[in-house]
């Protein structure tokens, strides 16, 4: 039988609509994308897409270790830019993340994203 659990924490922002922070299914975590708000205020962080795309990581870091899982463990990300323009900025801080073996990833521009964010960052991993 299909077992699927739901991850919730309070160390990331809670969802801001009908869906989980993150599922464990098959093996995997498939963490929803995660935006530059500081779990502990509910606000955006200051600063410019450097500061949004490290914000998104640490609420991304911290769903996948609410499921046993790491960003060592994650195989796949999408990266959503509002502005293709700041892709060297977003990817310096994204190289200094996930270290020498880094997961396949997409990167796409998006005309929008949720609260007008700059960057949005999902991933799949392997469970722990």
């Amino acid at each position: 039988m299909f077992v699927k659990d739901s991850v919730q924490t309070e160390k990331a922002p809670q969802a801001i609509g009908p869906y989980s922070q993150a599922i464990k299914a098959g093996g995997f975590v498939f963490a929803s994308g995660q935006i530059p708000i500081d779990p502990a205020t509910g606000q955006f962080i200051s600063g410019g897409i450097a500061e949004q795309t490290e914000q998104a990581l640490k609420n991304l870091s911290a769903v996948l270790e609410a499921a046993g899982s790491g960003l060592a463990d994650v195989v796949k990300t999408t990266v959503f830019l509002v502005d293709m323009n700041e892709f060297v900025a977003m990817n310096e801080v994204y190289g200094r993340f996930f270290g020498e073996t880094p997961p396949a990833r997409a990167t796409v521009q998006a005309a929008r994203l949720p609260r007008d964010a700059r960057v949005e960052i999902e991933a799949i991993a392997v469970a722990g």
